[in-house]
């Protein structure tokens, strides 16, 4: 196991700096990294040469010696100056929290697709900083930071990794064209799509498990759950057919985190589209954090970014088997939930249901030549109430927009 410590500097400009430093050693422990210390500076502004004071890199290089640590994680981005200088001064390799985040994507990447998202944002971090951290990656040829293409660009110069950059680049949009086809296609199945976004570890994998049991599924095939940041990687999407004749598709995506690398974003763009075309959004919230607040704004903020802030939003607030007593929160469509323990998630489903389907209810009458048509609302809709009478099928029912303009004609 690597042994680190953890560098921080506080500008005095962030009320949250002290939880920032506590994400940073879970994400190292993530990434099987154990942390051995924890080194703050308070300055007004980084310096030119070291991020920190040259005070407080000696003392560094004293807690290195001391501690016989071998890696050094700074919790704000670095330059490629910054890491040369560093390394230069330590002896020992340096990475910054972006690193830290790529190195734990590259881990749980599993589908070709999350694999080329992960290498193309790394290889975009990289291309600035290829000849500072030459001398690390012919150092340090394995361990945190180095996992996927790191050591692969030792003899590689910018013009090799734009290619390659080029190269991912084109491979990413055929698989996107691949996966904005399967969207078309269940577009025209009029299936709506309900996308699960939240902070990382808020419980979003363990909800769409409780949603999926709930469902009337016989074969279930759950996904993967862990207490861990970043836990699963790989966007899943399930048909979900609740007993009173609604059904959706329920679509798991990345968590996010606070400074969530840019590259990471831009690399995930085509898998966070999915959140783009949802018909709802289910922000899950671990209400046990003593921050959730400051991860909503989080959260919010990067769907803001993707251009999802349009639409409709539950706020799910999970893990309430933690906590004594709910809070009182400002947002209109609230539930709150225990997903680990299945609790609420009848009203929740239910809230869902009441979000994308309440369309327009109507009366029909169908002409018994027409009888395909009942068969097709009956498999697809909520129909609350049929009668058979002389000159045809008399239903009464729930309509989303596309089988209303579809069959109008009928409406009574």
């Amino acid at each position: 196991m690597e042994k680190a410590i953890i560098v921080g500097l506080d500008l005095g400009n962030d009320k949250f700096f002290d939880n920032s430093i506590e994400e940073l050693k879970n994400l190292a422990n993530a990434c099987g990294v154990e942390v051995l210390d924890t080194i703050i500076q308070k300055r007004s502004e980084p310096t030119a040469n070291y991020y920190i004071g040259e005070g407080k890199v000696n003392e560094l290089k004293d807690a290195i010696t001391v501690m016989d640590a071998n890696l050094v994680i700074f919790d704000d981005e670095l330059s490629p100056s910054h890491i040369r200088n560093l390394e230069k001064k330590l002896e020992i390799k340096v990475i910054d929290r972006t690193v830290l985040i790529l190195d734990i994507f590259a881990k749980r990447a599993k589908t070709k697709e999350a694999m080329l998202q992960v290498e193309l944002a790394q290889s975009q971090y990289m291309l600035p900083r290829v000849v500072g951290m030459y001398k690390s990656l012919s150092r340090q040829k394995s361990g945190t930071g180095s996992k996927g293409p790191g050591e692969q660009q030792l003899e590689l110069d910018r013009r090799l990794l734009r290619n390659k950059i080029s190269h991912l680049k084109r491979e990413l949009k055929n698989l996107v064209k691949v996966r904005r086809t399967q969207r078309q296609k269940r577009n025209k199945n009029i299936i709506k799509t309900v996308a699960l976004a939240g902070y990382t570890n808020s419980g979003k994998s363990t909800l769409m498990n409780a949603i999926i049991n709930y469902s009337k599924k016989q074969n279930k095939d759950l996904v993967y759950t862990k207490d861990m940041l970043f836990a699963t990687l790989e966007t899943k999407t399930e048909k979900i057919d609740i007993a009173n004749g609604y059904n959706f598709l329920l679509t798991d995506t990345v968590g996010f985190i606070e400074k969530l690398p840019h590259d990471l974003i831009e690399a995930f763009k085509s898998t966070l589209e999915e959140i783009k075309e949802a018909s709802l959004i289910l922000h899950v919230i671990d209400v046990s954090n003593p921050n959730y607040n400051r991860q909503i704004e989080t959260v919010e903020m990067i769907l803001s970014d993707l251009g999802a802030q349009e639409i409709p939003v539950i706020y799910v607030y999970n893990k309430i088997d933690l906590i004594e007593d709910l809070p009182l929160v400002s947002q209109n469509n609230s539930v709150f939930i225990s997903a680990q323990n299945e609790k609420n998630i009848d009203i929740l489903v239910e809230e869902i249901n009441n979000i994308i389907y309440h369309n327009h209810k109507v009366k029909m009458l169908i002409p018994f030549s027409d009888s395909s048509i009942y068969s097709e609302l009956k498999k697809n809709t909520k129909i609350l109430e049929t009668n058979y009478l002389d000159d045809g099928i008399s239903i009464e029912v729930h309509l989303n927009d596309y089988y209303y303009e579809k069959y109008k004609s009928y409406i009574k």
